[in-house]
């Protein structure tokens, strides 16, 4: 899997166990809602990595993000793609997934998130005319012509910058299939999703007007999606058995963690033996605070899939979770052997060891989250739990340390600030960690005033670690969402 630059700062306390089974996370002043989770995570990057190459757009540039939001959509801008776990459930076949993701790939490489700002300007012109105009018509006396106009000047402003995006969303689409085509895939993804979305729209059409639509209708995007696609020599592509199988279980995963149990227990009942359902009770039963019943389940999954690493950190998490800190290590060690490179399985056995704490344990604490946050240097709880481990240890000035990172990462920059200080006066000058620390410093300091970068400071009071606050976030500059649809379903 390669390395991705992370766009999340920091996880919250109350679901950190669940680093791979979906940490919730707060991003924006919009309530966007991100979940952390290893395995959805490589699924999405698995797809969606290729079609950025083959859109010229390196894959490092840009953050995936997997929005907790049960309805149909996703959305570019930026430097960013989200996908709603409602868009996951909601496809049938990878191949519908993956055309979504080439969709939102167009709008990137057409640079439409930028563009859609110059258009809103413009359609705001004949507004600030119309109330200008209004104005003038009001003080003349004529206050219904006033008005008048100022409803005209709203209408044509807006209708304008709809047609625009419906132009964006439509571009859009055909860049998807050049794209699917570059990598031999097909575009029936696309049709088969949209003919069921129109099938949902027909029966609301007489409610929908599509002059004030973001989007076309789904009937006029599956025409002319249809059009192209069949002229592709690649349009009868299938996915594999193997991958119809990774998307089951993916969106059973989803079911068990974001649905009511009991729907989830309905939706997979006992009789159902398969994998995916084996995956999707174990959750539910997890939920439920049922442990004997979850750990059943998983451990039938990694007895039958000895090499799938997220069924070894389900079983990690239900233990910790609940108590079984000692029993919790194997499972999240077996984890981080089969994918090394993954922070957030790191973080997992980090805590376990921790939790058990002594010295030996403490120590592999300390390199499992050391080489966490050495894979992703923004994660705020990783230098959380470094600096409880620290502390642990008796290392206060390291724990200062680790916890001004965890501060910086998460945007408290005055907290930061302080720890840094606080660290330096117990860190030997000229070292890496002086330097860190001195760095940190001097990236908080206040524009105006503050004390300067420390050479000799005083020591301070040694305070206590704060608990992550997921309030006090950084908050990711996530573009507004493009949905590929109007919600009808």
């Amino acid at each position: 899997m390669k390395k991705r630059r992370h766009l999340v700062k920091t996880l919250a306390v109350s679901a950190a166990a669940a680093l791979t089974a979906f940490a919730p996370v707060s991003a924006s002043a919009q309530s966007i809602s991100l979940l952390r989770d290893a395995e959805i995570e490589q699924y999405l990057e698995d797809y969606t990595y290729p079609l950025l190459e083959a859109a010229n757009i390196p894959p490092s540039s840009i953050e995936i993000l997997i929005v907790n939001d049960g309805t149909m959509n996703a959305f570019a801008g930026g430097r960013y793609i989200g996908v709603n776990t409602g868009m996951i459930t909601f496809v049938e076949t990878p191949n519908e997934l993956e055309a979504v993701l080439a969709h939102e790939v167009g709008h990137l490489a057409g640079g439409h998130g930028a563009r859609r700002q110059d258009a809103a300007g413009n359609a705001s012109a004949p507004m600030l005319l119309s109330l200008l105009l209004a104005a003038g018509a009001i003080a003349a006396g004529a206050p219904d012509a006033g008005i008048g106009i100022l409803g005209l000047g709203q209408t044509v402003g807006t209708a304008n910058f709809l047609k625009y995006t419906r132009s964006q969303e439509s571009t859009a689409d055909q860049s998807s299939i050049t794209y699917l085509d570059r990598l031999g895939h097909s575009s029936q993804g696309a049709i088969d999703l949209w003919s069921r979305v129109r099938n949902s729209q027909i029966i609301t059409g007489n409610r929908i007007n599509p002059y004030y639509q973001t989007h076309p209708l789904a009937n006029a995007r599956m025409n002319a999606l249809k059009e192209r696609a069949e002229q592709s020599p690649y349009i009868n592509v299938k996915d594999s058995p193997e991958e119809i199988h990774r998307l089951k279980l993916i969106q059973a995963k989803i079911v068990g963690f974001l649905h009511d149990p009991n729907r989830t227990l309905r939706e997979y009942p006992l009789s159902d033996q398969s994998e995916p359902a084996h995956y999707a009770r174990s959750v539910a039963y997890y939920r439920y605070s049922d442990i004997d019943k979850a750990l059943k389940e998983v451990r039938t999954l990694t007895g039958d899939h000895p090499e799938n690493p997220f069924y070894h950190e389900l079983e990690g998490q239900i233990l910790f979770e609940n108590g079984r800190t000692m029993e919790a290590v194997e499972p999240h060690r077996k984890s981080v052997e089969l994918i090394p490179n993954n922070p957030l399985f790191r973080i997992n056995l980090g805590r376990a060891l921790l939790a058990n704490g002594g010295p030996e344990q403490l120590s592999e604490a300390e390199k499992q989250l050391k080489q966490a946050t050495l894979l992703e240097r923004d994660n705020s709880f990783a230098w959380f739990e470094l600096a409880r481990v620290y502390g642990a240890q008796g290392n206060e000035p390291m724990a200062q340390l680790a916890t001004a990172e965890s501060r910086f990462h998460a945007g408290a920059e005055p907290d930061a600030n302080q720890f840094a200080r606080r660290a330096m006066t117990g860190i030997r000058r000229g070292t890496p960690e002086w330097r860190q620390a001195a760095d940190i410093i001097m990236a908080t300091q206040p524009a105006e005033g503050g004390a300067p970068l420390p050479t000799g400071v005083e020591e301070s009071e040694p305070q206590p670690l704060p608990k992550p606050d997921t309030n006090q976030d950084k908050k990711p500059d996530v573009p507004d969402p493009i949905v590929i649809d109007q919600s009808t379903l």
